[in-house]
């Protein structure tokens, strides 16, 4: 029976460094110091997580189905995963509707300009 992967050390919770490969057919062993992939590092309901992602192709109306949890819950699992991966997530700040009614009303902005930031808003 083969285990997952440990990433990282059971006494002091630093990364564990991957130091011998072995053939479980002939035997052969190669020891040297090994990289793992960045999703090496992701806990098992992360990875669990990109599977259901991939598998809807990205589509987070998809994933929301799949797993039933609310869009903002899928928002932040992707989040966190971007953020264990080691990326910052790059996220839009909030639009802030009121302030944009203000502008139209006023006359600061135009119709157009009012639909395309609010628009903008619903992208992110």
């Amino acid at each position: 029976m083969a285990y997952p992967l440990l990433t990282n050390c059971p006494v002091c919770s630093k990364q564990l460094k991957i130091t011998k490969l072995q053939c479980n057919h002939c035997q052969t062993t190669v020891e040297n110091e090994f990289e793992v992939s960045k999703l090496a590092a992701l806990g098992q309901e992360q990875l669990h997580f990109v599977e259901i992602f991939l598998k809807c192709r990205g589509n987070i109306k998809e994933v929301e189905k799949e797993l039933g949890i609310s869009y903002p819950t899928v928002r932040g699992k992707l989040d966190d995963i971007i953020s264990a991966l080691g990326y910052t997530s790059q996220k839009k700040p909030e639009v802030d509707k009121k302030k944009i009614v203000s502008l139209l009303e006023k006359g600061e902005i135009t119709t157009e300009k009012a639909i395309q930031l609010l628009k903008e808003g619903e992208e992110s």
